[in-house]
């Protein structure tokens, strides 16, 4: 079964990780925002991938965009 979506979001160690829409783990984790789309694009090609912005505009994190 196929994921559709997977969004990129900041770690709290302060690197990024990718999760499927729903999911709890990260399937991808790594230092930059950069290498975790690059990754997250290749192992899953089908996938649809958003990105957090990585600015504050209130409570939390800014709105996701696709990549």
């Amino acid at each position: 079964m196929a994921k559709d979506k997977i969004f990129i979001e900041p770690r709290p160690d302060g690197g990024f990780g990718a999760k499927h829409e729903g999911g709890k783990r990260a399937v991808v984790t790594g230092e930059t925002q950069g290498a975790v789309i690059q990754e997250t694009k290749a192992k899953y090609p089908e996938a649809s991938v958003h990105v957090a912005r990585v600015r504050n505009v209130g409570p939390g994190p800014d709105k996701f965009r696709k990549t």
